[in-house]
């Protein structure tokens, strides 16, 4: 049987957020940013990043079940209309102004949120954005009449849970691997402070200090350590999220560790980078992590670690966390803190025995492991997803 087709304009009104200027951020109340619903198909169950609001704005930019955001403007077309859908209330909660909400409306569909997540995010519903884009002076925008103009398939309400159903089945999987690449994380971070910070490592009690240093330790340059790379300068038109060319590692990619974007332009194979390889995204928040995707090419304005000793790479991951995120607080920009190399060469950090590496590489596999398989899950996911919502599956 045909699903009907119903615009969103029969399901939602739309409303625009909530924009102040950089010195209310930080402090105060929860904050739905741009980059949050870019990156996630459903608003995570805290939303950590901050503003200070009214209760006026609270009421007016609230974020409540069943809404769904949509980012309304952006540098460059392909970022425009990504979405993201509440699954429950986030009181007192704000959202960002480069993005739109979309609110259900009386109407006499009935629709689950789980399901407009999903069919949101599909390949097909996002490549109409791409034709909605030639309004643009120098920014990709949105409009309110053309978003509601959009169709989408609406089955029955019990077939829409069941399709979400399915499609939950791959994201429980991933929460819980997320669970434990956290704890994973959190016993490495231990970990370090306690031996190289602390120096409560293995033999501290019969290692004489130094110069305030365990014998034998000593200071050496990141530089010396590591090779590092600087992304290229691709051109952003070449780009694309339809799996054309070669995969690209963007600022924003980085905190996933993987990406769904492309370009068709060719760069020198030393931009590559490849699984297991560490990340840092240079401008505005500087995003450390270690790449869980295929071999792709490295954009500019992010680097790449590759320490020349292959057994200290879980180590240095950790390692050159606090130096970096020290910068991130203190350096200053026209419009965005910018990562330079100058900062990169004044990175000093201590380094002790070999064996005492060994412990981080343990952790590193086992939270690359899962970051592979959190990977596999989602591409298993996006392959069965197009089908679900094209009926060519029946559940």
């Amino acid at each position: 049987m045909a699903w009907e087709k119903v615009k969103l304009g029969e399901l939602y009104e739309v409303h625009n957020g909530l924009s102040k200027g950089g010195k209310f951020f930080g402090s105060g109340f929860p904050f739905l940013s741009f980059s949050t619903v870019f990156n996630n198909w459903f608003i995570p169950k805290e939303i950590k990043d901050l503003v200070q609001s009214t209760e006026k704005e609270q009421e007016s930019y609230s974020i409540k079940e069943g809404d769904v955001f949509i980012t309304r403007t952006s540098e460059t077309a392909d970022e425009l209309g990504m979405s993201c859908v509440a699954l429950k209330d986030y009181p007192q909660a704000t959202y960002n102004g480069f993005c739109k909400r979309l609110r259900s409306i009386q109407s006499k569909y009935e629709v689950s949120p789980r399901y407009i997540g999903y069919y949101l995010r599909t390949s097909f519903f996002r490549g109409k954005f791409l034709g909605l884009s030639g309004t643009m002076t120098t920014r990709a925008s949105l409009r309110n009449e053309d978003l509601l103009a959009m169709e989408i398939p609406l089955p029955p309400l019990k077939t829409q849970k069941r399709i979400a159903d399915v499609l939950s089945a791959y994201d429980d999987l991933i929460e819980n691997n997320q669970k434990q690449i956290k704890l994973l994380e959190e016993a490495a971070q231990r970990l370090y402070k306690q031996w190289f910070i602390d120096f409560k490592f293995p033999g501290h009690e019969t290692t004489k200090i130094v110069d305030g240093l365990p014998e034998g330790w000593k200071k050496e340059k990141l530089v010396d350590l590591a090779s590092v790379q600087f992304g290229y300068a691709f051109d952003g038109s070449l780009f694309n999220s339809n799996g054309n060319g070669t995969p690209i590692v963007r600022i924003r990619n980085i905190p996933d560790g993987v990406t769904n974007d492309y370009t068709t332009e060719n760069a020198p194979d030393e931009y590559l980078i490849n699984n297991g390889d560490i990340v840092v995204g240079m401008d505005g928040e500087f995003h450390i992590n270690s790449w869980s995707g295929e071999t792709s090419y490295l954009v500019q304005r992010s680097c790449c670690f590759k320490p020349h000793n292959p057994k200290m790479n879980g180590w240095l991951l950790w390692a050159i966390h606090d130096p970096i995120k020290f910068f991130e607080k203190t350096v200053v920009g026209a419009t965005v803190a910018h990562l330079g190399k100058k900062h990169i060469d004044t990175i000093e950090l201590l380094v002790g025995p070999e064996k005492l590496y060994e412990p981080f590489q343990n952790l590193f596999s086992k939270r690359q492991t899962l970051l592979n398989q959190n990977r596999k899950l989602a591409e298993a996911r996006d392959r069965l997803l197009p089908k679900l919502m094209n009926n060519e599956i029946e559940v």
